[in-house]
């Protein structure tokens, strides 16, 4: 006779709570389903290990099977089962603390409800309109029973005829769930959420090309979509490179091959294990946040891993598994407890660690590596103190040569030909080795090493130095003068009488071409005569915050602000004295009359000022033009009349 009765909870609203409030995550419930036939299955083969168990476990298999015919999804096992009195006690009564104020206190947190109340096998209700429980005991003598519900508070339970011991959860598909019968999308929630669980779980059959047939066609085997045995179960002294290279390829088929990995592995003071891989980037953040999957005892829980995994190293890819982590109870977000800092801190450790021992046993390996794996070193040294304080030792800087130095090694380098006379330690440095070739062989000559900081965190970094460094400034190798990048003692001043420079400076502003977004100053020094007669500077300030303008979107203001530029005339070069003795034959002293005064106001004297038309001198032109080019400044019409030019003058 059947047994009818109501589920024991203290609100009648607790299956529209179900759909209502976790309808956003509803695929979740096959990962739900699932689990549970692997933990009864695994319950099974730990009873059958202590000898409990009468006869063989057999073939412990879970099976997924879909009927779109009867509109149903049926997860079978063959674990333990449950009696009669146990469905009452597991499945009847839902326990749950304050019932009365239920739906106040978690109507807005809709993660908060499925498995902190045992609520995991309830979230079939998300996609079905009825659910079926048909299930036998493992124990000698069991009765077969089903449970039937239709997503009301009234459930049914009878005896039934089932010959094996196991579960079926049989779900009839709600309307609006219709997707749930495609066995395209069960196979992509399978692979996402049970690739790895520790039972084998069966979706369909596999299939082979028939010749005569000309298709693809089912065979009797069962298609087994999980690794039961993933490589981060097993002791990293049983595995070699090669099945971590081939891990990867199974976790990233469309990726490169991983720099090098970290395979973590501990049981004290919390567990975890886990592969963490260092992958190859293409270009300066080419990468995805969401690469790390953290699973709980080898069930997939989400990839967005922050909070468990420091900053920085979501950056990389792999695995990471602990039942340790306090997941809340759709086991899709984590919670934040002393355990996950520890377990932060843990990783952050192993992973500097890793990385010394790379430094220490093969300089020159991890040097040739240095280029790809420096993004997420300097991101970890930007973002977390601890980790620049251990890192601080194996980080290194490249040359423009291409030779690699710790911090350490290249003060040493440096101290003696690049300090300033006021004792600051500068630390000259290039952008682009090419753009930036005649400025780098300048500095070069006068026996100064330039550093090659050409990565996109490589701005942050240089304020980060800054601060870092006792007494050390960081320029761009282009930002001045050679004389005046290090100053050593006082500028030689140019000899030029004031009136003359003003002349000399009006020649050149009057042939500057218009250039977007661009501003030059005109300046004149003293440089002597094999110096080159005009170069381009760059305000180091306004550059610099210009770079961190796009790292920041805070700073996007400085990002809309005009390149601030200095022109340089070298006022030793004869060239330079060239055009300032055509410039001061035309030169003509003005008067500016002083604007009317307002009623009241005593009127001002006139401004005096000097007038120069050198308009199309082609010294001028040409002198600016190739100081133009040199930075990469000169292009369309202004490069064509340049081009020009050259051919008349030659």
């Amino acid at each position: 006779m059947a047994q009818k009765g109501n589920i024991g909870v203290t609100t009648e609203n607790i299956f529209p709570v179900i759909k209502k409030f976790l309808y956003s995550d509803h695929e979740i419930f096959l990962r739900e389903i699932v689990s549970n036939a692997v933990d009864a299955s695994q319950k099974l083969r730990t009873l059958a290990t202590k000898g409990e168990l009468q006869g063989e476990a057999g073939d412990l298999t879970v099976k997924v099977s879909v009927n779109k015919e009867a509109g149903t999804l049926t997860v079978s096992d063959r674990g333990i089962g449950m009696t009669e009195e146990e469905i009452d006690k597991y499945i009847n009564q839902i326990a749950f603390s304050g019932a009365n104020d239920f739906l106040d206190k978690y109507k807005e947190d809709a993660n908060a409800i499925i498995g902190h109340f045992g609520l995991g096998f309830y979230s079939s209700f998300m996609v079905s309109k009825k659910v079926e429980i048909i299930t036998k005991s493992w124990r000698e003598g069991s009765k077969a029973v089903k449970w039937s519900c239709d997503g009301s508070p009234e459930f049914s339970i009878e005896e039934c005829d089932k010959a094996d011991r196991g579960t079926d959860i049989v779900m009839y598909i709600d309307d609006d769930c219709k997707d749930f019968l495609e066995s395209s999308k069960i196979k992509e929630l399978l692979n996402k959420y049970c690739k790895f669980l520790a039972i084998p779980v069966a979706f369909g059959k596999k299939s082979k090309w028939d010749d005569k047939e000309k298709k693809m066609v089912d065979t009797d085997e069962d298609d087994v979509i999980n690794d039961t045995t993933p490589l981060w179960t097993k002791k990293p002294a049983d595995l070699k490179d090669e099945d971590y290279k081939e891990f990867y390829r199974k976790l990233y088929p469309m990726s490169d091959e991983p720099l090098f990995w970290i395979h973590l592995n501990v049981d004290y003071p919390f567990n975890l294990t886990g592969v963490l891989y260092f992958p190859k980037v293409k270009t300066n953040f080419d990468i995805q946040k969401n690469k790390i999957q953290l699973y709980c005892n080898q069930v997939f829980v989400t990839d967005s891993v922050e909070g468990i995994v420091p900053e920085f190293l979501t950056l990389l890819h792999g695995v990471i598994d602990s039942p340790d982590i306090p997941l809340n109870v759709s086991r899709s977000y984590l919670q934040s407890d002393s355990n996950v800092k520890k377990i932060s801190t843990y990783i952050s450790k192993k992973v500097s660690d890793r990385l010394k021992s790379l430094f220490t046993q093969d300089r020159k390996d991890f040097e040739q590596k240095w280029d790809d794996i420096k993004i997420f070193i300097n991101y970890g040294m930007l973002s977390d103190e601890g980790f620049y304080d251990k890192a601080k030792s194996f980080a290194l800087l490249k040359d423009t040569e291409g030779k690699y130095f710790t911090y350490d090694e290249y003060q040493t380098l440096i101290k003696d030909n690049q300090t300033d006379k006021d004792g600051n330690l500068i630390y000259l440095y290039a952008q682009d080795k090419q753009d930036q070739y005649s400025y780098i062989e300048a500095a070069q000559k006068k026996g100064y090493s330039v550093l090659l900081l050409d990565g996109q965190l490589d701005p942050a970094m240089v304020g980060m130095f800054e601060q870092k460094f006792e007494k050390s400034r960081f320029t761009r190798v282009d930002s001045d003068i050679i004389d005046r990048l290090i100053v050593k003692e006082d500028v030689k001043k140019s000899e030029l009488a004031e009136r003359d420079k003003t002349i000399l400076s009006k020649a050149f502003q009057g042939n500057l071409p218009k250039i977007d977004k661009t501003e030059f100053m005109v300046d004149s020094q003293a440089l002597g005569e094999t110096a080159a007669p005009v170069i381009i500077t760059q305000s180091e300030y306004m550059r610099r915050m210009k770079d961190m303008a796009r790292l920041q979107p805070g700073m996007a203001f400085y990002g809309d602000m005009p390149d601030m530029m200095n022109l340089v005339l070298n006022t030793d070069h004869p060239l330079i004295k060239k055009v300032l003795t055509d410039a001061q034959a035309v030169a003509v002293d003005i008067e500016i009359p002083a604007p009317e005064p307002k009623e009241g106001e005593k009127k001002a004297e006139p401004t005096k000022d000097i007038k120069v038309e050198l308009k199309d001198n082609k010294i001028v032109s040409q002198l600016i033009d190739l100081a133009l080019l040199q930075n990469g400044l000169l292009r369309g019409e202004a490069l064509n009349k340049f081009v020009q030019r050259s051919v008349e003058l030659i």
